[in-house]
């Protein structure tokens, strides 16, 4: 099934429409990779912010797309299928992605000792990229 024939399958079996502009708005979101809402009306040109935003609740409802922080700014979204964690630069904000298979371990003991589920689309790891600790140790006396 296509990307836009399945977008069209989700909308219809929930009684929605499919519109050019979501339709846009899922292409600029599987373009882009991780961009915020920003990035993304950036990137659809005749489709307002608050369309945008509308558009990708409805994305994300539909199971289509998943949002995450990546820092205090606005949400960063993905389409749904990539799965992976996140690691961030707090000094550089770089952005890399990591195997989602690196929290098994964490998620299978969460699971045991607590039953806890974690949903690792949501999972951001924070440090300093490579270059930004071997900047910081060069610095330091």
């Amino acid at each position: 099934m296509t990307h836009d024939a399945e977008l069209a399958t989700r909308l219809r079996s929930r009684g929605m429409r499919m519109t050019p502009q979501r339709e846009h708005v899922l292409t600029a979101v599987r373009d882009l990779g991780h961009a915020t809402p920003e990035q993304i009306s950036d990137a659809v040109p005749g489709v307002d912010i608050t369309t945008v935003y509308r558009t990708l609740e409805v994305l994300e409802q539909i199971g289509l797309v998943r949002h995450t922080h990546l820092g205090h700014g606005a949400p960063a979204f993905r389409p749904a299928d990539d799965q992976h964690v996140h690691v961030v630069c707090h000094s550089c904000g770089r952005v890399a992605d990591a195997p989602e298979a690196l929290t098994d371990e964490l998620a299978a003991r969460l699971r045991a000792e607590q039953g806890f589920v974690l949903d690792r689309s949501h999972f951001t790891v924070f440090g300093r990229c490579a270059e930004c600790a071997e900047h910081k140790a060069a610095a330091t006396p």
